[in-house]
């Protein structure tokens, strides 16, 4: 799956808008009501994740978790990335 040309990124990110693009990687932060509830969201993530192949970077500060997105093996963003993004949204 080839890299996404900025252009692309742009319109992208009109369909997963609470995400921020920081060079080849989108982000979001996820805040919950404690440690527990936050664990849950992301074996919520990882399963999510595990079916297409495609896992975030996940970062765990008690009641937030951050991911951040890129397609590792292509250098950069592709669609795989947003797909991944609109179905965490939807959790």
């Amino acid at each position: 799956m080839a890299t996404l040309k900025a252009s692309d990124i742009k319109s992208a990110l009109v369909t997963a808008p609470e995400w921020r693009r920081i060079g080849a990687v989108i982000s979001r932060t996820f805040q919950f009501k404690d440690f527990v509830a936050a664990m849950k969201f992301v074996n919520r993530v990882a399963k999510l994740a595990e079916a297409p192949g495609h896992h975030p970077d996940i970062d765990i500060r008690w009641n937030k978790v951050t991911l951040a997105l890129t397609t590792h093996s292509e250098g950069g963003l592709t669609e795989k990335d947003f797909q991944l993004a609109r179905k965490v949204d939807g959790l």
